[in-house]
């Protein structure tokens, strides 16, 4: 298991090459998550939700998505609430304060799943969440050491000496957890390491001596980490690319924004992510406006930061604008949540610019998806994860197909479009077509890149990391009456 001194310290990035790297050594390997919180989620083939970070962690080893890689995982609605998905389907929403009172069932569904992988594998590599130095969320706890206790697993705890301080943070990372927590912590490694490797062996030492903990390597930065997928949206920056400007602004609650990743890697394409306080730019080709797990409020915020007057100027001046899923939602005339199935419940009028409405009903409609142009020419793979029905007169006018249907909505004048479609760009023909038809050009091939990536991030661990070591102490497990 894989646990980090601090969010953020790249464990997703750490389990995907150690994935890969032991992948290609001939084993049969599985990723694992007990607890994620990510409003970037991936379908599994069964129609399911994971983690978007555990999609990219089981590609590495080879195999397809499955919702035991994520048993449970929490998507923010609002800051002090989140949808629930357990194995894969939507339990509800719960608040922040009655999910840490009450887990009841979640450890056995963590544990009922990590079994199910750990029986057709030969390595499971688990991903911690947060950092279990929070004490004050150790009771109940099913992400960090609870789940390492639970299940018997030997722990690998990773710094980030990006953020400075890392020797505190491991160091400090022992002093507070319990013996019996400490004692699961089988050695360290230290992340993002930038310079000369020889100047950091005093420290490396140093937290080996304060700590008897041994090293398992001292990683330096992975400059292509760009092209995997985001796990928070905190995280996504806007890459500098060619003349064609695509500008999206940063929603509070933004989701499935790995979206924008094939559109981030053409070197003909510039990203400009606008934060919060800064006016969208006037010199955009495209606005992109992304899903949300929350269309109504985030609409709101997106108000709040007058987002919806630079959209409404940039149309004005001839300009393109996409929305996807919760984006494709706030383009038309209104969006009605009467049961608050995506958030508190309300309405609101959207931006006008499709002539359809939006209502938060029916079943969550959760599956992998193939589509097509709707000339049929070009074929699109995607996914759908969405709660709302859009219906109106833009929407005879789709410019996809999805089997026997039409899919999407575009306004007279072509200019404004939206789809509940995710991943639509991952398909490089699409994507490059869609960019000619707005002046731009595509010439990258995307999974190609990603596959690439991965080899490289392997290459990067085996040097720097000890791969053997690490396998060696997976396998100093003890027996476990609880597993089948």
């Amino acid at each position: 298991m894989i646990q980090g001194t601090g969010s953020n310290v790249g464990k997703s990035l750490i389990v995907a090459g150690l994935a890969r790297a032991f992948t290609r050594r001939g084993l049969k390997v599985a990723p694992f998550k007990p607890q994620n919180m990510s409003n970037n989620a991936a379908v599994t083939p069964e129609g399911g939700e994971i983690g978007r970070a555990q999609a990219l962690q089981a590609r590495a080893a080879g195999r397809d998505p499955h919702t035991d890689m994520n048993p449970i995982l929490l998507k923010p609605e609002t800051d002090t609430g989140a949808q629930v998905i357990v194995h894969g389907q939507r339990r509800g929403t719960r608040a922040a304060g009655s999910f840490m009172r009450d887990k009841t069932g979640l450890l056995e569904a963590a544990l009922e799943s990590f079994h199910r992988l750990a029986a057709d594998s030969d390595l499971v590599l688990i991903e911690g969440a947060g950092s279990p130095a929070e004490t004050n969320l150790r009771k109940g706890d099913i992400a960090n050491m609870g789940f390492a206790q639970a299940a018997d697993v030997p722990v690998v705890l990773m710094g980030d000496i990006h953020r400075g301080g890392v020797i505190a943070q491991i160091v400090g990372t022992q002093a507070v957890l319990d013996t019996e927590d400490q004692e699961k912590i089988v050695g360290f490694a230290v992340n993002r390491f930038r310079g000369d490797l020889s100047l950091f062996d005093a420290g490396r030492d140093d937290i080996a001596a304060r700590t008897g903990w041994p090293s398992l390597g001292v990683i330096p930065w992975f400059w292509d980490a760009w092209k995997f997928p985001a796990e928070d949206s905190m995280d996504i920056a806007s890459r500098s690319g060619g003349k064609f400007k695509i500008v999206v602004p940063q929603l509070e609650r933004m989701a499935n924004f790995d979206d924008l990743d094939p559109l981030v890697a053409e070197p003909d394409v510039s990203v400009e992510m606008v934060p919060t306080g800064k006016a969208l730019p006037g010199d955009a080709d495209l606005v992109l406006l992304p899903g949300s797990k929350s269309t109504l409020g985030d609409l709101a915020f997106l108000r709040a930061q007058g987002w919806d007057i630079d959209i409404l100027a940039h149309h004005r001046r001839g300009g393109h604008v996409l929305g996807l899923c919760g984006g494709y939602q706030m383009l038309g005339h209104s969006i009605e949540d009467p049961d608050g199935v995506d958030g508190r419940p309300g309405q609101a009028a959207g931006l006008g610019l499709l002539d359809v409405e939006t209502v938060m009903a029916g079943d969550k409609r959760v599956t992998l998806t193939k589509a097509s142009t709707l000339d049929g020419n070009l074929p699109v793979s995607g996914y759908e994860i969405h709660m709302g029905r859009t219906t109106g007169a833009d929407c005879d006018r789709a410019w996809l197909r999805i089997a026997d249907r039409p899919e999407g909505a575009q306004s007279s004048n072509g200019r404004v479009r939206g789809t509940y479609l995710h991943g639509l760009f991952a398909s490089d023909r699409f994507r490059a077509h869609f960019l000619e038809e707005l002046g731009g050009c595509g010439t990258v091939q995307y999974d190609a890149e990603v596959e690439t990536a991965l080899d490289d991030l392997a290459d990067h661990l085996e040097r720097y990391m000890d791969l053997d070591q690490i396998y060696a102490l997976s396998q100093t497990v003890k027996s476990n009456p609880k597993q089948s």
